[in-house]
This record gives structure tokens, sequence and C-alpha cells, in this order.
């Protein structure tokens, strides 16, 4: 006989049914249409409980969530398992599934229908993401967070909110939350316009960084940590932002120009490592072994005398991004000449966002029709180069990731630290709002159907009005105070010193 964990009575309809399985049923052959949809996904050992409810108008839902001999009975409106009973149900179904049969009440007749099934990888996944909560509103930044949430249970945080420095009408922005080696202990962000500057956090110590200086662009903007190294490479970028008239897409954001360069944490040191001006370098990402540079890159040359920002805007379909890489020696601290990686642009195509995989063999990035900012273009994709198979060809490799991809934007992705498991912000459900959707990734590079982040109430997305942006795995929370960040975005910004080459 299966040993009954719990049985939850979420309604007096559910009381009225023996607080059990309907004994009177009719069955259907499809499966239940049900929010988040679940079905049939993929999910990490350590993952908080998985709740759903009925995606449609009906009196009531019952679900049995069954493993071998265990199993847990609940429902109501929503199906929303005990923590402690669904760590049993997913330790016994390690490297198995969890078997899901669902049955939906309509007008008093219920209706059991295609068992599903929840697979639990062995692989777990890393305890805590970060984000950027941004309301999609075009022209406001109040109210805007860096937070970050725990994955084994819902617990959330903020790291760090703007309106602690938002005074009046002088509004503060910020963005760009960045992690060495996922440590939350050494991570960075940028705070812009009221008390601007860049915000370092290293072991315990915060300080604030005046990236500002003649020598160079702007200020970083997009950045990537290097595995060992005090060492931060950035994009800077001039950036623009305007609307379509008749496009599908809402908005357009691109850049006029921007550069790489790279500032050493502790000498407090900047350089530029590529500042072309017919070229639009952006979004830097180091492999894992800290030797290879790898960032996205649009040769753009001016036909006209108007206004740079005006001339990118009429000819915006034709700003086609490639990936590049730049050879780095750690000890000398000198970077190579760019490599081809991705071409693109002979494909009639736009690629950014060049994440690898930690054993360095995937490399992961997001595919458009054109443009930089694909957050914004619903023909947004993930795709992934094998790298160990792409040798001098990586075109040639260069696939879309069919599991993964929707009919609607898929734009910012992250490595868990393990290599097996990525997330990724997706507008899926509804074309406007991001959300953080998961996908585990096996030895061969293969992803599985990808699962919303879990939240104790299954309906808490389509009622929260943010987007999530840039989601980042963490080995654990940020644990310096959001006055503490705070405090020291009040004071004036180090200064940097530029140097023509970066101290050994």
């Amino acid at each position: 006989m299966k040993k009954l964990l719990v049985i939850i009575a979420a309604t007096a309809l559910f009381v009225a049914c023996g607080n059990q399985i309907p004994t009177t049923y009719q069955e259907s052959g499809e499966l239940p249409h049900i929010y988040p949809d679940y079905t049939n996904v993929t999910v990490p050992i350590n993952i908080a409980p998985l709740t759903f409810e009925a995606d449609e108008k009906c009196d009531g839902i019952v679900a049995r969530l069954a493993v071998g001999d265990e199993e847990v009975i609940c429902g109501g409106t929503k199906v929303q398992p005990d923590a402690d009973d669904w760590r049993l149900l997913a330790e016994h179904a390690k490297g198995k599934a969890i078997t899901v049969d669902v049955y939906i009440n309509h007008d008093g007749q219920w209706t059991r229908f295609k068992p599903f099934s929840i697979y639990v990888s062995p692989d777990s996944i890393d305890p805590y993401i970060s984000y950027r909560l941004i309301a999609p509103s075009y022209v406001t930044y109040e109210d805007l967070t860096i937070s970050q949430r725990s994955l084994e249970d819902y617990d959330e945080s903020v790291i760090y909110g703007n309106m602690l420095c938002t005074e009046g009408a002088k509004g503060q922005c910020i963005n760009c939350h960045n992690y060495q080696q996922y440590n939350p202990d050494r991570m960075q962000f940028h705070a812009r316009e009221n008390l601007g500057g860049t915000i370092i956090a290293y072991d315990g110590k915060v300080k604030k960084i005046n990236m500002r200086n003649d020598s160079v662009l702007s200020a970083g903007v997009y950045p990537t940590w290097h595995p060992t190294q005090k060492l931060i490479v950035y994009s800077t970028n001039k950036t623009v932002q305007t609307f379509h008239i008749t496009n599908p897409d809402k908005i357009e954001v691109y850049d006029i120009q921007s550069d790489l360069i790279a500032y050493d944490v502790e000498r407090n040191e900047v350089t530029n490592i590529e500042n072309d001006p017919n070229e639009f370098e952006v979004f830097p990402y180091w492999a894992p072994d800290g030797k290879t540079l790898y960032y996205c890159s649009a040769h753009f040359e001016r036909q006209d005398t108007i206004d740079p920002g005006l001339e990118v805007l009429q000819r915006f379909k034709e700003v086609k991004y490639n990936i590049y890489k730049k050879s780095f020696n750690p000890e000398t601290r000198q970077f190579g000449p760019r490599e081809l990686v991705f071409d693109a642009a002979t494909l009639g195509k736009s690629a950014t966002l060049p994440r690898i995989s930690p054993d360095g063999r995937f490399l992961m990035f997001t595919m458009g029709d054109y443009g930089v900012f694909h957050i914004w273009h619903g023909d947004a994709d993930l795709w992934m180069i094998d790298l160990k198979e792409a040798n001098d060809e990586p075109s040639a490799t260069a696939h879309p990731l069919k599991e993964v991809n929707s009919k609607s934007t898929e734009s910012y992705h992250s490595w868990s630290s393990n290599g097996r498991w990525v997330v990724f912000s997706s507008r899926r459900y509804d074309g406007n709002y991001t959300r953080p959707f998961f996908a585990h990734i096996d030895k061969d590079g293969k992803a599985s159907k990808p699962f919303e982040l879990p939240c104790a109430d299954p309906d808490y997305h389509r009622q929260f009005l943010r987007s999530y942006n840039i989601p980042e795995f963490m080995h654990g929370p940020v644990t310096i105070s959001p006055q503490n960040f705070a405090d020291a975005l009040k004071l004036d910004g180090e200064p940097v010193k530029y140097v023509q080459q970066l101290s050994k």
C-alpha cells in the first residue's frame, strides 16, 4: 500500500470529496492545462516545491504526486505541496520522476487528465540567484531593486534599492550586478544619475569608484569579472532609446559608440583594450580559465555627417553583432588581437550575450535579426556552439536551443556553477514581462524543457508587474545590507587612474 504523507484540504469542495482523490470522474487523454506549465519538466534535486493551478476557470483542483510507495495529495484552488513533503518526494525520485495525476472540477464534474512526470535530476543547482526587478515602463526607473532569491525555498530579499538614494527629483538607476566566480562576497554594480558611481564589494569591504575619465568613452557598463584576478572588463557605451511606430517591438535601445576597458580593482587603474571607432564592442565575458575574453562587436561605418545617433537610428536594422575573442596572458596581463568566433552578420543575424559553460565547452548566446538589446526583440532566441567540436568553424555547429526557445523573447542567461543548469529571461507567457526560467543541460549539450521559477503562490508572477533582468547564479546570499551600500554611494567616488598597460 502507498504511504500517504499529507492531505491538504484547501476549500469546502475539497472537504466534500472526503479529503481524497475523487472516486467518480471522467477520463481525458490530454495533459492538464496548468500554470505554470510544469508538465514533463526536469528539475534539480534541491529546488523549492513546484506549485501550480488550473490555467482555466474551474471549481477545484486535486493532484496526486507519487514516487513508488510515497505520495502527496493536495489541492483546493491551487496545488501547493508542503516543503518537507516535497523534499522527501524529490529525494525518493532522485534520478527518476515524480508522477503527477491531476483532477479538475467543472460544474461538479471531475475530470482526470493524462498523468505527467516531473523528472528529478541528481544535479543540484546553486542555492541563490539575483536579478534586477524593473517595471517595463520605458521612462521611469523609480523603485528599482537588485534582489536575491533562494532557489531552495521562496525567500527573497533586496540587495540594494535605488530609492535609498533618490531625493525628490534627483532619481537614481542601478544595474549590471556581477560576481567573481559566483561569490556573493565579491560583487559589483553601477548606480547612474544621482550619486552615480560603481560599487565594488570585496570580502566585506565596500567602495565607490568614479570610473569616468577623459581617456575612456564612459564609465563601465556591462561587466565581466576575471575568474581569479582582481580584474573586471567592461564595455563602455553611449546608449540611446527610441520608440517604434509600427514595429511590433515597442522600443529600440542601441549604442552609437562603445568600447572595451579593463579595470584593476586593487590598483584602481583602467585602460582601453578595444576602441575602434567603426566597431561597437559590447558584452564581454571571460572563459572559465581566465585566458580568453569573449565579446560582441558590430562593424558600422558612418556614411553621413548627420548626428551619429540619428544615423544609427535610420540604419538600425543594419547593425548586426558578431562574436569575437581575445587571448589574455594572466602573468603579463596583456591581451592578444581579436579573433572571429561566430559570424552572425553573414547569416543576416545579430549575436549578443556570449556565455561560456564552466567546463569551457559550450558557448551560449542570444540571436536576433539585428541590434544589441535583444530583451526588446520578439525574435530573440538562445543558440549554442559546442566549442569542442567547432574547431575553426563554430558557425557550422551553431544551433538554436529548440527545447528552450519560445515564440517570444529569450534574452539574458547564465550558467550554474556545475554547468548543468542555465537560467534565462523569457517573455513567453505575455510578451511584456521577462521572468526567470531554468533548463537542464546534459554533458552533450542537450537541453530539457524549461520551467519557471517556483513561487509559493503559483499565480504570483501573473500578479507581479516587474521584469526580471540579468539573472545570475550565486553560491549564497549577499550579506552586506542595502543601507551599507547606500552609505557608500553617498560618498565621493574614488577616481580611477588611466594607464596604457595594466600593471603586472
